[in-house]
């Protein structure tokens, strides 16, 4: 893992076409190549370019891909791996058998598929009459107890009620027994009327018992027949696994080096094409290239020195493990080129927000648990949809889970009791107001545990934006910004007189003339920052600004400064804050429920209370602490060095996941 983004490489190649197809399967099997168009080039060499045209359009390749990859899902197969030995086997593809072949099996598909829907709706209105028989709702049913005439079939009855989703049956007695929604019942009255239907006054009950056997019947037979339905669709497709998974495979391939070839540009007889590799593939990439165009080609490198930092894209190499919080680094924004890796750096900052807020061992365990059956689950069924407990979030509480327990340990809290002493200070005792003596004895020693670890929190963000800038040699800003060396000196003399402020009880301002006169260099540095800034830009441009301009946005800009330095470090001090409100919260929740159960008088009662006391904190509280410790990276501490303005790094290749339609 690299605490920087990395190094990138931008390959330029020309390629005689003929070999062109190879160079594209060649450089998608590496799958490091992010694509770019040609830019670089003098306007008279690109008049002579011509782009790629696509013998079959890349949207109905997508199409066909997408439903070929829709029938292996209905019989869940994985989708096939690509390798180069299946590439070079593949033969050439030919759209028109692919959707022969797709429009074949689909049509199978779609006959059981019907079939399934009718038994679906049978089973549903089936399953809506046992309802009302177990909720004894018999308003909503149409119940009927007697005998047809003597010429007509049970048999001929039975077949023309089902389509009402009525039930018939025949007693012991010979006696028919008829079941069917109350809105039918005009239906049905016509259809016994024809069959000279007798009505039975008597045996409602035993009529109510045996119709409630029918209708359980009916459903277990479609739900049998639905199950059947299913297993022959799955089967049907399974027949053609292997047709269809080389078609997946060539489909998929095509698709991609249509893709990529959108890129190229053509002479007669040559491609051109260039991208970004990372710097430490460009060797093996260019030894690709040669053995695919058997040496019949020419390749140029550009260094990312020789091309403006924001139009290379960024690749963060992260540590697999820390998926779950390079994936809140990817939401956010995407990295500057040249900068800070951030994900590092959330990683801990998260998992320490989150320990100090949600900070108990026997819960912290649970949400380790739920993380590892969670991930166990997803692992064995790969093609199941993310639940209310999604795969990112198994994997977030695998971190999580443990931090909690960490925490836990250090405030001795175990499912809301402190049963064993805390490493460093009773969490409970000190906001349920029993803690004896200590370095943390009150609600305010908390408070102020979470400002510091605010100010660390903060100030790291300010020495990171401080290597970006200097790594960008941006020096200017390096040293005027808010976030820069005159604002961070700013934050540190506001934090001296404000722990001197406290410290005096509130009664008086540190009177060490070093203060003051390191706050009049910092306002005589942003005083300056507007002149220095008009000379840079007139360096740059050429142009002179009116001096009356110059002073103007000085002034102007010098309030806004200094009010935006005091207002927003202020307040991103103080936000963090609401980790000590969370720990807190936290705490008295826990007390509030065990004051509760022990009102009880009753064990039972008392544990039970517990218990849901414990699965409300660990969903309520867990969700909060989470939710919090994302916004306190987001907005108070990235903002002091993340700008999430970078272009990200998108390669292609056989296992990517680009965007091809």
């Amino acid at each position: 893992m690299s605490l920087f983004t990395v190094k990138m490489k931008m390959l330029t190649a020309v390629v005689l076409d003929g070999y062109s197809d190879k160079v594209v399967k060649a450089l998608l099997e590496e799958g490091v190549m992010d694509f770019v168009h040609i830019s670089q080039l003098d306007s008279d060499q690109a008049q002579r370019l011509s782009s790629h045209r696509a013998d079959v359009p890349q949207g109905t390749i997508s199409d066909l891909r997408g439903r070929c990859e829709n029938l292996l899902r209905q019989g869940n197969i994985d989708l096939p791996s690509i390798n180069k030995a299946e590439v070079d086997s593949l033969g050439r593809f030919n759209a028109e058998e692919c959707r022969t072949l797709l429009d074949g099996l689909s049509g199978k598909i779609n006959e059981l598929r019907d079939k399934q829907k009718n038994c679906n709706q049978k089973l549903l209105a089936y399953s809506e009459l046992l309802s009302y028989i177990k909720e004894k709702k018999t308003d909503y049913l149409d119940l009927r107890y007697g005998k047809i005439s003597e010429d007509r079939k049970p048999e001929d009855l039975a077949a023309r009620l089902s389509s009402y989703c009525a039930v018939t049956g025949q007693d012991e007695k010979g006696w028919l027994v008829s079941l069917s929604l109350r809105r039918d019942s005009s239906r049905i009255s016509e259809v016994m009327d024809k069959f000279g239907w007798t009505e039975n006054p008597h045996g409602s009950k035993t009529a109510m018992t045996l119709a409630s056997s029918l209708v359980s019947q009916k459903i277990e037979e479609y739900q049998k027949e639905i199950d059947q339905l299913v297993l022959q669709i799955s089967q049907l497709i399974r027949k053609d696994e292997a047709q269809l998974s080389k078609m997946w495979i060539m489909l998929r391939v095509s698709e991609l080096s249509e893709h990529v070839e959108s890129y190229f540009s053509y002479t007669k007889n040559t491609t051109l094409f260039s991208g970004w590799v990372p710097a430490s593939r460009a060797g093996e990439i260019e030894t690709v290239i040669y053995e695919a165009s058997k040496g019949k080609c020419i390749i140029e490198w550009t260094d990312d020195s020789e091309v403006d930092r924001d139009k290379i894209p960024t690749s963060v190499d992260s540590a697999r493990i820390l998926a779950p919080f390079a994936r809140m680094v990817s939401n956010y924004g995407t990295p500057e080129y040249g900068s800070v890796n951030p994900t590092p750096f959330t990683t801990v900052a998260y998992i320490v927000m989150f320990a100090l807020m949600f900070a108990d061992v026997g819960q912290g365990l649970v949400l380790l648990l739920i993380g590892i059956i969670g991930g166990q689950y997803y692992k064995k069924h790969p093609m199941a949809k993310d639940g209310l407990i999604s795969r990112y979030l198994c994997s977030l509480l695998m971190f999580l889970g443990p931090a909690s327990m960490v925490g836990g340990l250090l405030f001795g809290s175990y499912f809301g009791y402190s049963l064993f002493p805390a490493l460093w200070f009773n969490y409970h005792a000190v906001v349920n107001g029993h803690a004896e003596g200590g370095l943390v004895s009150s609600v305010y020693d908390i408070l102020g545990i979470t400002i510091k670890f605010g100010i660390i929190v903060i100030y790291t963000g300010l020495i990171l934006n401080w290597i970006n800038l200097f790594r960008k040699k941006r020096y200017l800003e390096l040293v005027f910004d808010k976030n820069g060396l005159v604002g961070g000196a700013l934050y540190a003399l506001g934090i001296y007189a404000c722990y001197y402020f406290v410290g005096t009880g509130y009664r008086s301002l540190p009177s060490n003339p070093l203060l003051y006169a390191g706050i009049i260099i910092c306002l005589v540095l942003l005083i300056v920052k507007g002149p220095v800034y008009a000379c840079h830009r007139a360096k740059l441009s050429g142009h002179r600004e009116k001096v009356s301009a110059v002073i103007t946005d000085t002034v102007m800009d010098f309030f806004v400064q200094v009010l935006e330095i005091f207002s927003s470090f202020l307040s991103n001090t103080l936000s963090f804050m609401r980790v000590a409100g969370l720990g807190i919260a936290h705490v008295s929740l826990m007390t509030a429920f065990e004051d509760m159960a022990a009102m009880t008088g009753n064990i039972i009662a008392y544990v039970l209370i517990m218990i849901l006391g414990n699965v409300l904190v660990i969903a309520i509280e867990g969700l909060s602490a989470g939710i919090q410790s994302l916004r306190l990276n987001y907005y108070e501490f990235f903002t002091k060095y993340f700008t999430g303005h970078g272009i990200a790094y998108e390669p292609v290749g056989f296992t990517s996941r680009v965007r091809t339609e």
